[in-house]
């Protein structure tokens, strides 16, 4: 049995060649995932044996990495587990519900997923690592847009005629995120109304953050040894702050 966990350990968090293909692996299947699951949750494709098979897959990899995890009780805890554990069991629930639309979007909580492939991604990819910041928060953008359309999506899809889809609730939310407001939907219920000012009052705000780091020029992270400003120009030699010099390690290969 330690040897088993030896080898999954390794497997997960090694650096060797194998391991390092395994995780590549890993994170071309959770992509793969969870653009199928955005889709499905668009266009209201099922197919129940795509849906118990990933059941399968997704239950292998969790029980692999409670396994590898020096900490499975942590692990189990996590939130990012226990949305895994949620998506697992909507995958099962297909045979025993007629309505999918909610467990369509419960699964789009793989998202958060995401940020586990960040973090691979990171040790593995130094073009990644150029562009962290800007990835990161087009992730959280796209992240925070879905789960936002997710929750519009289910409180209105059987109280607002205009909504009938999850493409419906998506254009309603964009629509509201960046202040368009076209106006050919419009909620019509007290809770659907409610929402609608939370997401024109706390979501606007964070959409419009998001969409500025996304865009603006790229910086490194390096803490000035003087002053502590940590954000530089990638091709900064002294701090513009306190005007230390710097010394911002590169591999060489900036554009």
């Amino acid at each position: 049995m330690a040897d088993t966990r030896d080898w999954v350990r390794q497997l997960y968090f090694g650096g060797g060649r194998a391991a390092r293909r395994f995780r590549a692996g890993l994170i071309t299947f959770d992509l793969v995932v969870i653009v199928y699951f955005v889709l499905s949750s668009m266009l209201h494709v099922v197919n129940h044996w795509v849906d118990y098979g990933l059941a399968v897959v997704l239950a292998v990899d969790y029980a692999a990495r409670l396994m590898a995890d020096r900490h499975p009780v942590r692990f189990v805890f996590r939130f990012a587990s226990m949305a895994d554990v949620v998506v697992i069991l909507s995958l099962v629930a297909a045979a025993l519900f007629e309505n999918l639309g909610f467990l369509r979007v419960v699964r789009m909580l793989r998202l958060l997923r995401s940020y586990h492939v960040l973090v691979q991604l990171r040790g593995t990819s130094p073009w990644f690592r150029r562009n962290e910041d800007v990835i990161q928060s087009a992730v959280n953008l796209l992240v925070f847009v879905f789960v936002i359309t997710a929750i519009v999506y289910v409180l209105e899809v059987d109280r607002n005629p205009a909504i009938g889809n999850y493409l419906d609730a998506l254009y309603f939310t964009v629509a509201t995120l960046t202040t368009t407001g076209f106006g050919d939907i419009t909620m019509q219920d007290s809770v659907g109304r409610f929402v609608a000012v939370l997401i024109m009052v706390f979501g606007v705000a964070l959409f419009l953050r998001l969409v500025q780091t996304i865009f603006r020029p790229a910086k490194v992270n390096y803490p000035c040894p003087d002053c502590g400003l940590r954000r530089h120009d990638t091709d900064a030699v002294h701090c513009k702050h306190c005007g230390t010099l710097l010394n911002i390690p590169t591999d060489g290969d900036w554009a």
